[in-house]
């Protein structure tokens, strides 16, 4: 996974991530805004926005980094990769992961400011409960099994529209609207707004996330025994250094 500069690919997960962020949470003031009585009708267009804006950042930084934006996606690469010596190593998954977490936090400041609100605003939206939790399992084992098994089966030209379709429908068929990514969720602890999330309820999130990933990593050993075979695809085909 070295055949684009490392640096490169961080500062691609970097902006991927903070663009994702001031989607979703930009998205979500716009909702609020327009449709200030209507909570579903926000729903939908927060959920509409992200699912093709994630879509278009896939297509905009993947050919960089592969679009991991999640660290969860990331930690299956380094985990399923490692035995073939594909995907992500562990020196990768250290400089991942940060870039992720520091791109959601910027993505969130920068929605903020681009709505005229505190650059940080902590969010007061208590999410703190066990239907919620299992939600995020569900959400991340589903984003976990889809990338993996569109990778495995030669189908990872297609991941923008089906990661963006799935993460677009989890947000109406999950009781925690699907976040399934630990760096955003603690992005969104940054704004108190449609969004958002209490920091108290961000490690309960990340924690079932983590979970949803274990279950995910089991649906795809019983499913694709050999799924660290196309790890290097995930979440789609990157260019080679120099171009």
């Amino acid at each position: 996974m070295d055949a684009v500069a490392l640096s490169r690919r961080a500062a691609a997960e970097f902006v991927g991530t903070a663009l994702l962020v001031a989607v979703v949470v930009g998205s979500g003031i716009m909702a609020a805004r327009l449709s200030p009585g209507d909570v579903g009708l926000r729903l939908l267009e927060n959920s509409t926005t992200t699912a093709f804006g994630l879509a278009v950042i896939i297509l905009m930084v993947g050919p960089v980094s592969g679009a991991h934006l999640n660290p969860v996606v990331s930690v299956a690469d380094w985990w399923l990769g490692r035995r073939a010596g594909t995907g992500l190593t562990a020196r990768d998954l250290a400089v991942y992961v940060p870039a992720q977490v520091a791109g959601a936090i910027a993505g969130s400041v920068l929605a903020n400011l681009m709505f005229d609100l505190a650059a940080v605003d902590w969010s007061g939206t208590d999410r703190a409960t066990s239907r919620l939790w299992l939600g995020e399992v569900v959400a991340t084992a589903g984003l976990v099994l889809l990338i993996f098994a569109l990778a495995r089966s030669g189908r990872a030209a297609v991941a923008p529209a089906a990661v963006g379709g799935y993460i677009g429908a989890a947000y109406w068929f999950t009781s925690s609207t699907s976040f399934a990514n630990p760096a955003v969720t603690v992005g969104r602890a940054f704004t108190d707004t449609f969004a958002g999330i209490a920091p108290g309820s961000v490690p309960g999130f990340v924690g079932a996330q983590l979970v949803g990933l274990v279950v995910g990593l089991g649906a795809l050993a019983m499913l694709y025994p050999r799924a660290g075979v196309g790890v290097e695809q995930v979440v789609v085909p990157q260019l080679s250094e120099g171009r």
